[in-house]
């Protein structure tokens, strides 16, 4: 058996298909123990492996062996019983780090986007609970400055005029202030800032154009806008709450063969950014 290629498993009904090396990630598992004929408990039914274990867990069990890192879903809650397979797998590096699952679990994400026009600027300020979050944000947000001439912020663009990127105001990691529209200059003259958020190629003046634009990019990233008021003082500023949950990192196993180790994989941990 250790010589073939292909293992198909049986495992509470599901049927998986997959390389003999891939269950040989853990040479002292009774998974890479099965293949090598080692651990009798597995039986062999017309060339299938029969394992009376919960075959919708053992689907993470075979992620994980075929990609060394932990990945569950945002609405995955069995961790125990998921640890408790590993540990009848004697797979005790992914139990182990099961066992941290403040790790694994999804924590809640707050943003908060607040906005006010002043005659012709629009201002913007946007605090996050995440820090990578404000921090993408801010790849995304390009401001451009400008001279033009004309009267307020729905003035022609001019494309025949060059515009300067501005580095956002970023009072901490968890938090950025731009703005946009115009302000006099001297003579007709007047300084203009144009608001450009990636994907969209748009630059916009008008901050009410700016505020849908990025209300509307937010949802797209998975945000639920949950609250909007009106902030009390004597400038009106609107405040848009978001929430969503976050992903947490993966954990990622390193297994290191060793010589003189006699086979048996020596794992550690380390974190890997998942996405958003």
């Amino acid at each position: 058996m250790s010589s073939r290629e292909v293992v198909v498993l049986s495992v509470g009904g599901m049927r998986f298909v997959t390389r003999a090396s891939t269950l040989q990630q853990f040479p002292e598992s009774r998974l890479a123990r099965m293949v090598n004929d080692d651990d009798r408990e597995f039986k062999l039914v017309n060339g299938e492996f029969f394992v009376d274990r919960d075959g919708a867990l053992f689907s993470y069990i075979m992620d994980f062996l075929r990609t060394l890192q932990v990945s569950l879903p945002p609405d995955f809650s069995d961790y125990q019983r998921l640890q408790r397979e590993a540990e009848f797998y004697g797979l005790y590096p992914l139990a182990n780090l099961l066992s941290q699952e403040h790790l694994l679990k999804p924590r809640l994400e707050i943003l908060e986007v607040r906005f006010s026009l002043q005659e012709m600027q629009a201002f913007f300020r946007i605090f996050g609970s995440c820090s990578t979050t404000i921090e993408a944000l801010a790849e995304q947000i390009t401001v451009f400055t400008g001279q033009q001439s004309g009267q307020g912020w729905n003035s022609p663009f001019p494309s025949q005029k060059p515009l300067v990127p501005l580095p956002l105001e970023r009072p901490s990691h968890h938090d950025m202030v731009f703005l946009c529209g115009t302000e006099y200059s001297a003579g007709d003259q007047f300084m203009a800032r144009y608001v450009s958020i990636k994907p969209d190629k748009r630059k916009l003046i008008n901050g009410t154009n700016v505020l849908g634009l990025l209300l509307d990019s937010l949802l797209k990233d998975g945000f639920r806008l949950i609250s909007t008021r009106t902030v009390a003082s004597e400038e009106k500023v609107e405040c848009y709450t978001f929430e969503r949950m976050k992903r947490a990192a993966g954990l990622a196993i390193m297994v290191n063969q060793t010589p003189g180790s006699s086979g048996v994989a020596q794992a550690r941990k380390s974190q890997v950014q998942k996405g958003k």
